[in-house]
């Protein structure tokens, strides 16, 4: 199954900047990719997914602020936050669906991301 790792996480200050990385460990045929987070006593929600074809779609409460993309040359996807907030503070995970003779999701390990002054 391939593997996903994700980058790029860390603490930054409310309206600051940062970028992060998910890299899958082999080239695979994507169906769609897309970032979760979970805040400590709440559920893992969606932020952000593209499709293969690079569609886009975002959460209301990141929207404006976010934007998601991929390499496919480098099997990488990225999202780059940006006005972070304290409330956007979380762990963040990526996902993937694809096709490898049959239907497989895979999820990342997670990434930490603390807004705080």
């Amino acid at each position: 199954q391939v593997q996903l790792v994700e980058s790029g996480g860390g603490l930054v200050q409310p309206g600051g900047s940062l970028r992060l990385s998910c890299a899958a460990s082999e080239s695979i045929s994507i169906i769609s990719m897309a970032w979760y987070r979970q805040a400590p006593g709440k559920e893992r929600e969606l932020v952000a997914r593209i499709s293969r074809f690079g569609s886009t779609t975002y959460a209301d409460a990141v929207k404006g602020r976010s934007t998601i993309s991929k390499d496919n040359t480098k099997n990488t996807m990225y999202l780059q936050m940006n006005s972070l907030k304290p409330t956007d503070t979380a762990v963040y995970y990526c996902r993937v669906e694809y096709n490898d003779n049959g239907y497989f999701t895979a999820w990342g390990q997670g990434t930490q991301v603390t807004v705080s002054a």
